[in-house]
């Protein structure tokens, strides 16, 4: 379903000041030709027989500067984002609702936490994810990353921070087991880590794993091999507590990580506030998608998305 015609002309969130001289320094952005590209990049969605996608303005512009402004990249993101969302079942899948209990359950645990940041911050968005913060015989790290892939999607349209500056994450392993640790697939890895690089509208800056304990800080750097290449160089696994404080200002974290910005309570009840303003978004998620029976040229199918080593071909962005 595409309700905005072909022809509507765009209406789109102003940027900051010096996060437009961000975008327009690191992205190539040229304001007075956004929304011509926007403009562009529906009417070529619409066009595709096989590939039904949202086309709302701010969705859409997200892909632009994710792809540097680049409207032939931009295109060739937003499909591999719909069609890649098929080769992960594990995460895209009915369960992805604000009406599930479990994505409730996982909010209010405070698994994932998204930083609030002055009006004035122009960096990196910043989330802190409690790698270990649950019951293994109740939930599976699919699931936390289900409920995590909800917000990154929001974060894409509400936060220019995010589509400019990109994001960091900060995985926080304290309270990691050897049943949290078996929980990690390297698939399950790769295949999320490269969805986020390769089809996501945000730019990653970087993950930071803390708090590994000494006893899995060599399985977690063997884990991080299974990530895609391009992430090797921002990614970091530190048993130090203290490490926080080289990617995040500690004026910005919750009290409870010795910062002054409100509690992990404080936290957790926004993000549930704000799930459930987006209900009736992710209640028509199943209205998008791709139909490979539809789409012209060559097909898309597990081997020629992962290849013969199980990786995703890659679109270059840098």
């Amino acid at each position: 379903m595409n309700p905005i015609s072909d022809d509507a002309a765009p209406i789109l969130r102003p940027l900051a000041p010096t996060l437009e001289k961000i975008a327009c320094e690191e992205l190539n952005e040229v304001p007075n030709r956004v929304a011509d590209d926007v403009l562009a990049l529906r009417q070529w969605i619409h066009k595709q027989p096989h590939l039904c996608a949202r086309t709302n303005d701010q969705f859409l512009v997200g892909f632009l500067r994710g792809s540097k402004n680049s409207l032939e990249k931009a295109k060739q993101k937003i499909d591999r984002y719909y069609t890649l969302k098929a080769a992960l079942p594990e995460v895209f899948n009915e369960r992805r609702q604000v009406d599930d209990p479990l994505v409730m359950e996982i909010v209010r645990l405070g698994i994932i936490l998204q930083i609030p940041l002055p009006a004035d911050y122009h960096g990196p968005c910043i989330t802190i994810i409690r790698a270990c913060w649950y019951d293994t015989t109740k939930y599976k790290f699919a699931d936390i990353i289900r409920v995590g892939s909800m917000f990154g999607e929001i974060m894409t349209i509400e936060d220019d921070n995010s589509t400019v500056s990109g994001y960091i994450e900060i995985m926080d392993m304290s309270n990691v087991s050897g049943q949290h640790f078996l929980q990690l697939k390297p698939d399950l890895l790769r295949k999320f880590s490269t969805f986020a690089e390769e089809a996501m509208p945000m730019r990653q800056r970087g993950t930071h794993f803390i708090n590994v304990p000494t006893a899995f800080e060599k399985g977690f750097r063997t884990l991080s091999t299974f990530f895609p290449e391009k992430m090797l160089s921002r990614i970091s696994v530190n048993s130090n507590p203290e490490a926080l404080f080289e990617f995040v200002p500690r004026e910005h974290l919750p009290q409870e990580y010795g910062g002054e910005n409100g509690t992990i309570a404080d936290i957790v009840e926004r993000m549930e506030a704000k799930l459930l303003r987006y209900r009736d978004y992710f209640l028509l998620e199943s209205e998008f998608g791709t139909n490979e029976k539809l789409r012209e040229g060559a097909l898309y199918n597990y081997e020629n998305i992962f290849g013969l080593e199980g990786s995703f071909r890659k679109l270059e962005v840098d």
